[in-house]
């Protein structure tokens, strides 16, 4: 069994940062993609940032210039580097990791919550 999981959240000021981590546990699995998503009251769950094993990235516009997604070495850890916190980052952040292998398969962490104050 494979678990994500995710630390690092909290409650930040404007203008500050938090560091996001997420660790794969169980046996020992290679993944493709790893990525961040996020789900605010009320919205649906949207992707914050991807990174692929190759080091491809892609972040949403909303987050561009302000967000840095890092995996560790071993490539089953994934960072979120959160700067320049706004109130509308405030959510729920979610780990994601989706396997080479054919068929894939995706798993979730169980989310942390990040609070962002005005």
């Amino acid at each position: 069994q494979v678990q994500l999981v995710e630390s690092g959240g909290g409650l930040v000021q404007a203008g500050g940062s938090l560091r996001l981590a997420c660790a794969a546990s169980g046996r020992s699995l290679s993944f493709n993609h790893m990525a961040w998503y996020r789900q605010a009251p009320g919205k649906q769950r949207e992707l914050v940032a991807v990174m692929t094993s190759a080091g491809t990235t892609n972040y949403a516009d909303s987050v561009k210039g302000r967000f840095t997604i890092s995996r560790g070495n071993g490539m089953n850890t994934v960072h979120l580097q959160m700067n320049s916190l706004k109130p509308e980052d405030t959510a729920v952040y979610f780990c994601n990791a989706v396997t080479m292998s054919v068929p894939s398969t995706t798993y979730w962490g169980q989310g942390t919550r990040v609070t962002v104050s005005s």
